[in-house]
């Protein structure tokens, strides 16, 4: 959610109609419940949970002259609000916190297919910005991020493990990793490397 370009492209694709005001998209509690097909207590039940969270990503309680302003968006927009006429707060969802409420609710399938979009997406932006050209073949595998974030670690104790458990033999790193590629990827590693580059 901290990349403006990502949060932009979820915005285009997942095709998800606010009010548009000072420049951006903005969805009320309502309009959040139904699009999620939730109850909108349960809306409220996690704004109350997460309040700082939601606040910190752009969740916005209106009031006076911005509650108006807001209002007469909405009033030049094709969305219905359903605002009371005498109305003194308002809370709205500008994308960024909207994503966030998807994010935190767990019981919704939609949420559910938005935080999958949301993945696939930023898989397809770290893609293009590698020209294409990252060395994992499994982009699309639900762990992904997880395990490329901890490849490191993942090495540190495979290392750790021949070290201590293997006989000193100089070529013992290349022996078990050349073990490893050909148990996994029933390839050898001279054939495995050329589609990893």
């Amino acid at each position: 959610m901290n990349n403006e370009i990502a949060v932009e492209e979820i915005q285009f694709k997942s095709g998800i109609e606010g009010i548009t005001w000072n420049g951006k998209i903005y969805v009320t509690r309502d309009m959040t419940a139904n699009f999620f097909e939730v109850d909108v207590r349960t809306i409220s039940r996690y704004l109350e949970q997460n309040s700082e969270e939601l606040t910190k990503n752009g969740y916005e309680v209106l009031r006076g002259k911005r509650l108006k302003s807001f209002i007469e968006a909405s009033k030049n927009s094709a969305k219905d609000i359903n605002v009371p006429t005498k109305t003194t707060v308002l809370g709205v969802f500008d994308f960024r916190s909207f994503l966030n409420m998807a994010m935190l609710l767990s019981e919704s399938e939609k949420a559910r297919a938005l935080r999958q979009m949301m993945l696939d997406i930023i898989i397809d932006l770290i893609n293009r910005k590698t020209a294409g050209g990252t060395k994992y073949i499994n982009q699309r595998d639900k762990d992904f991020l997880f395990s490329s974030l901890q490849e490191y670690n993942y090495r540190r104790n495979f290392t750790d493990a021949l070290k201590n458990c293997v006989d000193d033999n100089r070529y013992k790193y290349a022996h078990f990793t050349y073990m490893i590629y050909v148990s996994i990827f029933k390839e050898k590693v001279k054939e495995y490397k050329k589609f990893s580059i």
